[in-house]
């Protein structure tokens, strides 16, 4: 029922929305493709304003062996995704004068203390901190394991010495994230996981949004896959996959960088938000104004990021002024993830697009959905 309530609020918005139907009803077709060629398993596609839904398709299947149709309210493992939930409960606090972006992290971690180099929080969300990408050694397997509580890996990375001067560079940490989560914990007094539930899923109504999920809702997951060879296959050899931790059963660790599951229509609820300059449509007040200006703005200077023309905001990409990637407009924001997960929310053009699939490697698919969305855009 949620769901074809869902699908008759977008076809009513898609009538006023300023994008062209005939263009919108492509994408599923090219996605289909494909899944045709064997490319890829399945594909959810989301295309959204502030106003609302306007698209949302879900191609192929959940599984390839069982052929079991993908749906729109699949949950994703959405990987990076998670790194601007993280930014996003920085700024809540910042807003509640409990930190600022530029204080040392030492001031709200006392064992970062003993670090030679001082890092700021405002390093850690711009990855320029100089914290490495993954666990040292010592830990290295705990992005596989997850045996360990997120206190004890930030004591861990408080003794890791960083790889550059902080803020002299750009180099992307899931590192830095963990220890922002930490923070989190410090102050709010609530797990990382109990953290996003209480202050963004729940009031957001996002409903299928965890870290770790709930044993009914496992059935849900699409099957993970890794392309090899040019071809889809199970990935097995990640845990985090297809292997023991995929449902986070028994997990101690709630991976910041990189934990959270959600649904197309979960994290549009999120993103309208933002694009509504805080406020979501159901009158929550996720951040204020100044904060999410302060999110998307590039803080990285002419530091070289992830990509041309491209910058790093807090917590997200964002497109640099005189850069068109796609038909992105400057001051474009977003994230992706590991399992090929992404979105972008354009201001400037009033429009969101998500992205979702469960397999590593390549992307030709989303960039697709992202030149299609924009060529659907009539004003």
């Amino acid at each position: 029922m949620r769901l074809l309530m869902v699908g008759l609020m977008a076809s009513a918005l898609l009538a006023q929305s300023g994008l062209d139907a005939g263009r919108l009803a492509a994408v599923p077709v090219r996605m289909q493709e494909f899944v045709t060629a064997g490319k890829v398993a399945g594909v959810v596609t989301l295309v959204g304003r502030s106003g609302g839904m306007v698209d949302l398709k879900a191609t192929g299947y959940s599984d390839l062996e069982t052929k079991a149709p993908l749906r729109p309210d699949h949950i994703f493992q959405i990987h990076s995704m998670t790194k601007p939930m993280v930014a996003i409960g920085i700024l809540m606090l910042a807003e509640e004068g409990k930190l600022s972006i530029s204080d040392p992290v030492e001031k709200h971690l006392p064992e970062f203390r003993t670090l030679p180099q001082k890092i700021t929080l405002q390093q850690l969300l711009t990855h320029t901190a100089g914290m490495p990408l993954n666990p040292p050694p010592g830990i290295g397997e705990l992005h596989g394991a997850l045996h360990k509580p997120l206190a004890d890996v930030a004591l861990v990375y408080s003794q890791t010495p960083v790889g550059y001067p902080p803020g002299s560079k750009w180099q992307y940490s899931n590192a830095g994230i963990a220890v922002l989560a930490r923070v989190l914990e410090v102050h709010s007094g609530m797990r990382f996981e109990e953290f996003l539930a209480r202050r963004i899923f729940e009031p957001l109504g996002m409903k299928d949004s965890y870290i770790f999920p709930p044993k009914e809702k496992w059935g849900r997951m699409p099957t993970a896959y890794i392309l090899s060879n040019g071809q889809p296959v199970k990935y097995t050899d990640d845990p985090l996959g297809e292997g023991a931790m995929k449902y986070r059963a028994g997990a101690k660790y709630s991976l910041p960088e990189g934990g959270v599951y959600s649904t197309a229509t979960d994290l549009f609820l999120l993103y309208q938000a933002l694009l509504r300059d805080g406020k979501a449509a159901n009158g929550f007040r996720l951040l204020s104004p100044a904060s999410v200006r302060l999110m998307r703005t590039v803080h990285t200077g002419e530091l070289a990021t992830n990509g041309p023309g491209m910058g790093w905001g807090l917590g997200s990409y964002v497109v640099r002024p005189g850069f068109s990637p796609m038909g992105m407009s400057p001051g474009t924001y977003g994230h992706g993830g590991r399992y090929g997960t992404y979105s972008f929310i354009d201001p400037a053009k009033d429009l969101i697009g998500i992205f979702l699939i469960h397999r590593e490697g390549g992307s030709d698919e989303r960039t697709a959905f992202v030149q299609m969305t924009y060529s659907a855009l009539l004003e």
